[in-house]
């Protein structure tokens, strides 16, 4: 427990009236089905990055939903794959963990891809857990209604969910429903949270992430399975108020890769500050100097030093 967490506890939480919920509630699925996009749909503001590319989510990010009569925590997860590095071992062991931990689960599968192996052993999983599972379609704006029902019944056959809602994060199709569902599932207690407290991760990770997004847009299928963000300082600028200096490292495992991220006399990587730079501020509220360096850090994934000193450590 760090000193936020300290700071946390010692804040006093509102009154709740009788009947109140709060809970955790856990999305699974295969990497690229939408979890991250949901979430933060649930929550109403980005607490997750978003990518088209798989596996994006690497750390266990919880997103808090507050509402009159219940507080929903939402723990967005790695996508569960066949591990191929030492990280992708310790993030499919993070998932399992955090499975055991949680009040209810929502097993995320897409409405515009056929149910693969990857789901159907998703599945197998979750029957070996106590914890109740509801089946999420995701992505129902991208098909109609017909092949919409089909795939509700096939998600139907895959398992005994306690509940199989479609939704769209999108066109925001049906999240009011799926947040009254997982609601539904929470037991009786007091917020776990102060109110208007959207994440309880550290502005740091959320500014690293945010570099990592931006990263992730427009390179080579191959690399943002390489890329890691690390703060490596932010502070208030002494000299004016409201300006926030930050400096950050983005690490590659090979030379090759670090060009591409470069690009042309540094025109990629004034492109990714100046995308970062924008959410950021959007995140802070308050104008921001960003200073990224692209560093190496050889086969970072497979060793454990380095994860550590990336930060992936058994709790990431």
């Amino acid at each position: 427990m760090d000193d936020s967490d300290l700071e946390r506890l010692r804040m006093p939480l509102p009154s709740y009236p009788d009947g109140f919920r709060s809970g955790f509630a856990c999305f699974v699925g295969r990497p690229n089905v939408g979890k991250s996009t949901l979430m933060n749909a649930l929550v109403g503001q980005k607490v997750a990055i978003t990518s088209t590319r798989p596996q994006t989510t690497r750390r266990v990010i919880r997103g808090i939903v507050h509402r009159d009569d219940a507080q929903l925590i939402v723990v967005d997860t790695p996508g569960l794959h066949k591990p191929r590095t030492l990280l992708g071992e310790r993030l499919d062991s993070l998932v399992r963990s955090t499975l055991v931990e949680v009040d209810v689960v929502g097993l995320c599968i897409p409405a515009n891809e056929p149910i693969g192996r990857g789901d159907t052993y998703i599945a197998e999983e979750l029957a070996q857990q106590q914890t109740p599972v509801v089946a999420i379609v995701t992505k129902a704006d991208l098909v109609d209604r017909e092949q919409l029902v089909q795939q509700l019944v096939a998600v139907d056959q895959l398992g005994d969910w306690t509940d199989v809602v479609p939704v769209s994060a999108t066109d925001n199709f049906q999240t009011d429903t799926l947040r009254d569902v997982l609601l539904g599932h929470l037991p009786e207690g007091p917020p776990l949270y102060p109110d208007g407290e959207l994440t309880d991760e550290p502005e740091e990770v959320l500014v690293a992430e945010l570099v990592r997004e931006a990263a992730l847009e427009g390179v080579r299928d191959e690399l943002p399975h390489s890329i890691a963000v690390v703060v490596e300082e932010m502070s208030p600028r002494v000299d004016r108020d409201g300006f926030m200096d930050i400096y950050a490292s983005v690490y590659v495992e090979r030379t090759s890769q670090k060009a591409i991220v470069i690009g042309h006399r540094g025109s990629r990587l004034r492109e990714v500050g100046a995308q970062a730079r924008r959410q950021i501020e959007g995140l802070l509220g308050q104008r921001v100097y960003l200073d990224l360096r692209v560093r190496l850090a050889k086969d970072w994934q497979r060793d454990p030093r380095k994860l550590r000193r990336l930060g992936f450590d058994q709790q990431t």
